[in-house]
């Protein structure tokens, strides 16, 4: 099996400055520069492109973008699609661009990396690029988080807005709903709730405090239904504080059953690369 290529110290190693001895920085036509259709944005904002197309028209394009030759004096964008949109815009005719010989899944890893550092991202953007370097470059979660500068579970927890319903994701896309939104839906396991519920923050205008409030009050009524069939309590505070402390460090979902000071913690999984994740991270646990 082919030894998997290292992404070094991040987007330094990948991007970094320009080599001058490999790489060239040139201006080059923007009607030659394509579009990198693996690139992890894929909603830009009209109004602050059109703030960024009025900085260039007075300052012209401060930092380069990246860009990798194609056949027929052809380029593809590497990095920097804001500003070629935002130049497009301002009228300009040619673009500073550093030219990197690269291959395309070495571009679209920089793509990747260079867009999550820069924290520009919507979550739905943000959790799909963290999967992308996961599955396409079987990374780890932790490898992930020492490439974008974040913490481990950080990582895990964007990654589980992916099993949000379609709905959801999309309102996450449009902003309509937080990050801190979406993790408060997460506590709950029924599909059709987590729906009900977003609906309800929307037309509220819901702040993350009373998202999280109003999500334990549901969480709370389907214990209470649920209770005289299945045997389910309603849960002390405490354990509920202790619930979300534990989920917010493993990024996963966490039950806790107590009696009398006897009981269970159970830890779920969704994937086996998640299993050992967790599995190694006990085994380097000190208890």
């Amino acid at each position: 099996m082919a030894q998997r290529k290292a992404l070094g110290r991040g987007l330094s190693a990948l991007l970094g400055t320009p080599d001058l001895e490999t790489d060239q920085l040139r201006e080059i036509d923007i009607e030659r520069i394509l579009p990198n259709a693996h690139q992890p944005r894929r909603d830009f904002d009209e109004e602050s492109l059109n703030e960024l197309a009025n900085s260039i028209r007075a300052h012209g394009v401060v930092q380069p973008i990246v860009v990798r030759p194609l056949p027929d004096a052809f380029f593809q964008l590497i990095a920097g699609e804001r500003r070629w949109r935002a130049a497009q815009r301002a009228g300009l005719m040619r673009i500073p661009a550093v030219v990197r010989e690269t291959g395309e899944h070495a571009a679209l890893e920089i793509a990747l990396v260079e867009n999550l550092q820069r924290e520009d991202l919507n979550p739905m953007e943000e959790a799909q690029a963290y999967e992308r370097l996961i599955v396409q470059f079987g990374l780890t979660q932790e490898e992930v988080a020492r490439r974008v500068g974040k913490n481990r579970a950080t990582i895990a927890n964007m990654l589980r807005l992916l099993k949000l319903p379609p709905e959801v994701q999309q309102w996450l896309r449009e902003n309509r709903l937080s990050t801190g939104h979406a993790k408060a839906l997460l506590s709950l396991s029924d599909l059709s709730g987590i729906l009900d519920t977003a609906k309800k923050i929307i037309q509220g205008n819901y702040s993350v405090r009373q998202a999280e409030m109003l999500v334990s009050r549901c969480a709370t009524k389907g214990s209470d239904r649920d209770g005289p069939a299945n045997g389910a309590e309603v849960l002390d505070p405490n354990v509920k504080a202790a619930i979300h402390a534990l989920e917010q460090a493993l990024g996963t979902k966490v039950s806790i059953q107590e009696n009398g000071g006897r009981g269970k913690i159970e830890i779920h999984f969704y994937s086996s690369e998640e299993m050992n994740r967790l599995y190694e991270g006990f085994l380097r646990a000190k208890f």
